[in-house]
């Protein structure tokens, strides 16, 4: 069913009575009296990928909760076509049906609506800032022990849904799908498949580096299906699904927590381990260290409650196979304007470096 409300696809429609119905969903009681527009990240600005960012100071009318923040991030459509509807439905999904029940270091939500049929959503969130967050990427020094901490975000995640019925059908999480059926699968292994074999084919330095890998576009796809295939057969669990470094934040402490819950399915717990390890580390750094994380990660996931953890051997040799999908979805989907070119080149540099020396071609050949 669609939702009532009209959600804004640009800063000035964000208004005080439409927070206010928006929020009330998740905040019961609460009005927005004021809103005044603080920042806004829309597509094209090298910061935005797939949704708007628009930060909000606003104040509270009488009545409302009392410990409710007064800047909030209010993720929007990106305004740049529908085609993206299904990430929008399923992050919305996540915030109203999974995130009240975790113990998880990712943003408080106030209130997240889609409408299916204008495609635009809305989610209203906490400013990570003002806890004094960080946001990395490929081209800040991560730390191992930050690495650590986002590991542990995610097997306490993987934990809680490790083989739940709730993720397969009939469950009540059925609608976040797989990477091999649901709304989000067919946008990323039908509809990307043009956009990919455009990206190969215009630019450069992607077309040279698929070359380098003695490879395709349409091999790279279908060595991503078999791998989507193969590891429907091993233990599944509620993943993140888009965890490169980017869609996670440091706090003082140097914890980490997760963000961006658009590609969120049920899957492997390697698919979310293999591109964080992958795209946090300078290509010295994970060579020496992706082992030992592996390892870590392992143990946090016993120290959650899986009793039946996979073995590290099996476990790194998915982390090797995950690589295919860390290229060929992961990075070779994504125009360098989402992100500027530094940070383009750099994740695929990583990544294809990886690929090679996990000799992930032939780890895929293995399970065709």
């Amino acid at each position: 069913m669609a939702d009532p409300l009209a959600h804004p696809t640009s800063a000035a429609d964000i208004t005080p009575a439409y927070l206010t119905r928006l929020m009330a969903q998740a905040v019961p009681g609460v009005t927005v009296t004021h809103v005044d527009m603080v920042e806004a990240k829309t597509y094209g600005e090298q910061f935005v990928s797939t949704a708007g960012r628009v930060i909000v100071n606003v104040r509270y009318g009488p009545g409302s909760p009392e410990d409710l923040p007064t800047r909030l991030v209010v993720k929007v459509a990106r305004g740049v076509d529908k085609i993206l509807a299904p990430f929008y439905e399923n992050e919305v999904n996540f915030y109203n049906r999974v995130r009240p029940e975790l113990d998880l270091e990712t943003p408080r939500s106030f209130g997240a609506g889609f409408d299916a049929v204008s495609s635009d959503f809305a989610i209203v969130l906490e400013d990570l800032t003002l806890r004094g967050a960080t946001f990395p990427s490929v081209l800040s020094p991560v730390t191992l022990d930050n690495v650590r901490s986002i590991l542990s975000q995610q097997a306490k995640l993987h934990a809680r849904f490790w083989e739940s019925p709730r993720l397969r059908p009939g469950g009540d999480l059925a609608w976040a799908g797989s990477h091999v059926e649901g709304k989000v699968a067919e946008l990323m292994m039908v509809g990307a498949e043009p956009l990919i074999q455009h990206e190969i084919d215009t630019v450069s330095f992607k077309r040279e580096m698929v070359q380098r890998l003695r490879t395709t576009g349409p091999a790279l796809r279908n060595g991503t299906l078999a791998l989507h295939r193969h590891q429907q057969s091993l233990p599944q669990t509620l993943v993140e699904g888009d965890m490169h470094i980017g869609n996670s934040y440091i706090l003082p402490d140097g914890s980490g927590g997760l963000l961006d819950w658009q590609l969120t399915c049920r899957g492997h717990h390697m698919h979310d381990v293999s591109y964080l390890v992958t795209t946090a580390l300078s290509v010295e750094d994970r060579r020496a260290h992706e082992q030992d994380l592996v390892r870590f990660y392992l143990d946090r996931l016993a120290v959650e409650g899986v009793a039946d953890c996979p073995s590290f051997e099996e476990s790194f040799t998915e982390f090797g196979r995950c690589l295919m999908w860390g290229v060929y979805i992961g990075w070779l989907t994504t125009p360098v304007v989402n992100y500027g070119w530094e940070i383009t080149v750099m994740n695929h540099f990583r990544l294809t470096t990886a690929f090679e020396d996990h000799e992930t071609a032939r780890l895929i050949a293995q399970v065709v």
